[in-house]
């Protein structure tokens, strides 16, 4: 077997990645390209994937039951969304005034 690359779809596991790795092949009957995806489980040694990394994997013996693979490098990293911080001390100010009401 040859590396492959593919993306982290699930870490949860301790020192284990689930990637998805796509492949292309050629219908001869529609001369078309197909898609499929195949999910392998990794190894990570030092639990650094995290979802949405792109990583390559190597072949190795058998560590588990579905473990074939081992995580040999992060080729990117994935980027991860952090909401902007608010100043909370004007939010507790807003939060605090009482709302208006209409008594006519």
């Amino acid at each position: 077997m040859k590396s492959v690359v593919g993306v982290v779809l699930s870490n949860k596991m301790q020192k284990s990645a689930v990637v998805a790795v796509d492949r292309l092949f050629h219908n001869k009957l529609y001369n078309r390209y197909i898609k499929r995806t195949s999910k392998f489980m990794a190894h990570d040694e030092n639990d650094q994937c995290n979802i949405g990394d792109r990583v390559k994997l190597d072949p190795s013996r058998p560590l588990s039951k579905r473990k074939h693979w081992v995580v040999a490098e992060i080729l990117k990293k994935a980027r991860i969304y952090t909401p902007p911080l608010v100043d909370t001390a004007a939010n507790a100010s807003i939060k605090n005034e009482a709302p208006l009401s209409s008594t006519s």
